[in-house]
């Protein structure tokens, strides 16, 4: 068993599912193989680490969705992009 297979082991402690994807093609399929193979691990093993990571960055841009929601209220509704927007505009009257 390879190293990157031991360190799931107890990582997913919750339920699972089996998930299916019909209607891949060929060329897909057979890259994904060989990259699962370049890196020694099932092809099981690799989809569900490609998996895992999209699902991490999911929840990491929620998050960064909500800061910036919170941000955006606690300025009055005023987004971060029209400040920057007016601080620009500022900057480029004071330096004409």
């Amino acid at each position: 068993m390879h190293l990157h297979a031991l360190l799931h082991v107890g990582v997913h402690t919750g339920p699972m599912v089996a998930l299916q994807i019909r209607d891949v093609p060929l060329e897909i399929r057979d890259a994904l193989t060989a990259e699962a193979q370049r890196r020694e691990l099932s092809l099981q093993t690799y989809l569900l680490d490609v998996l895992t990571s999209e699902a991490s960055s999911l929840r990491t841009r929620a998050w960064v969705d909500r800061r910036r929601r919170a941000a955006t209220s606690r300025l009055g509704g005023v987004s971060t992009e029209r400040i920057l927007a007016a601080v620009a505009e500022a900057r480029s009257s004071r330096d004409a």
